[in-house]
């Protein structure tokens, strides 16, 4: 007797009433296992995976590039029709070796093979799958025209009519004069929305300075193999400027803190946002009580949250909460920007990259690695005396990397009680 279950959308977080699906992994009639993955969906803060709740035959009452209600009824299963059981494959017994004349034969007359290929996560139809997998086409080297990039037909035979064998950055493009619309994520729409608002309603400014790396890259190239033999992860730059800045928060605390109606909110803590770089766009994953981490511990943790960003795995929890936020322009080349305040924060740091320029040390012209670093804050809540001293001692504690020892301090005021 059959028994249909009705899967409904369940609520990714708090304050989320509606959904995008993303992507369909299953088609309508597959048979599913309990717990596989049937779906992508994009919320307006993370793109999360929706699991099978029973085991049978799906039918889908929904379509990719659908925005749903938390709450609706996605599709149904059949529970009646099981999946096979996956059988153990026992090695095979190989036959006595053929004749040398046999074997040469067969190697003449055998057709010939594809490549061997794995597209089974490629982002694209399954009809456009089954012709890449024939024709040993790697799918990142056709460029997809459909919902979000993902791959159709059509693409794999504009790719294969061009007879190229590897990738072409100017693969499909110019002279056509043809024109794609692609809707806007959920998550895009919403970052739009936000980056807009904060233009609208805080009073933001950006102040900037610059920092000799030279002391930080000399401490890196010194101890980053024993530090990596020991700890498992390498030594970047990015737990330094976490460190600084835990410390200069410390001392200047209206940087962690934000407006909340007529109040202004305080920490007695520093959750640092970081952003990376994901295939579904610029997320913020939150390292959690940064101040009480050493270095080791904070490249481990953002290492681990860079991993799931681009595996598209982050969870909610892992992209909310934060006090404060660092983006790193310089590993895309950026010299010098305005980063724009992740709310409801009320300040972001902005690193760029290192270029070696000309500056005066003692009097003298020297050649040193630069970055230049830029804050931009919620003047509403953080003086421009406070911005400025925050964004200095960043630059201090950078490059006398002790002083993120002794609070901010030289070890001779620590010492002297100064």
């Amino acid at each position: 007797m059959a028994e249909i279950v009705e899967m409904k959308m369940p609520s990714p977080g708090e304050s989320i009433t509606e959904v995008e699906v993303a992507q369909l992994l299953v088609e309508s009639g597959d048979v599913v296992d309990l717990d596989q993955p049937i779906a992508e969906i994009d919320s307006d803060k993370a793109t999360l995976e929706l699991n099978a709740e029973v085991a049978g035959k799906i039918e889908f009452l929904i379509e990719e590039g659908d925005t749903i209600e938390v709450g609706q009824v996605v599709c149904k299963i059949d529970t009646s029709v099981k999946p096979e059981p996956k059988a153990k494959e026992e090695p095979k017994k190989e036959d006595a070796a053929p004749k040398k004349e046999e074997a040469e034969a067969k190697k003449e007359n055998a057709p010939e093979k594809s490549v061997s290929v794995d597209n089974s996560k490629a982002k694209a139809t399954p009809v456009a799958k089954a012709m890449m997998d024939d024709k040993g086409v790697s799918a990142d080297k056709v460029k997809g025209s459909g919902q979000g990039g993902k791959i159709t037909k059509h693409d794999v035979e504009v790719y294969l009519a061009g007879g190229f064998d590897t990738a072409s950055e100017l693969s499909g493009w110019g002279g056509t004069r043809d024109e794609r619309r692609e809707k806007m994520s959920t998550l895009r729409r919403k970052v739009a929305e936000r980056l807009v608002s904060v233009k609208n309603e805080t009073a933001m400014l950006t102040t900037f300075n610059e920092v000799d790396m030279s002391f930080v890259m000399d401490l890196r190239k010194k101890y980053k193999d024993a530090f990596k033999e020991k700890h498992g992860v390498s030594l970047g730059f990015m737990s330094f400027f976490t460190k600084a800045v835990t410390e200069a928060l410390r001392l200047y605390p209206a940087v962690n803190a934000y407006i909340d109606g007529k109040d202004m909110v305080f920490h007695d803590y520093a959750d640092i946002g970081i952003a990376v770089s994901s295939p579904k766009g610029l997320m913020v994953p939150v390292v959690r009580n940064a101040e009480q981490m050493a270095l080791h511990e904070i490249e481990s943790e953002i290492k681990r949250l860079a991993i799931k960003a681009r595996e598209g795995k982050l969870s909610i929890n892992e992209m909310t909460g934060g006090t404060f936020t660092i983006t790193n322009g310089g590993v895309f080349g950026s010299m010098l920007s305005t980063p724009i305040i992740n709310p409801p924060q009320s300040a972001i740091l902005g690193m760029h990259n290192i270029v070696e320029r000309p500056i005066a040390v003692n009097g003298e012209v020297v050649i040193r690695p630069v970055m230049y670093v830029a804050l931009s804050y919620d003047h509403r809540i953080i003086d421009g005396k406070e911005s400025v001293s925050f964004l200095y001692k960043v630059k201090e504690m950078i490059e006398n990397p002790s002083w993120m020892l002794f609070g901010g301090k030289e070890p001779e005021q620590v010492l002297l009680g100064l």
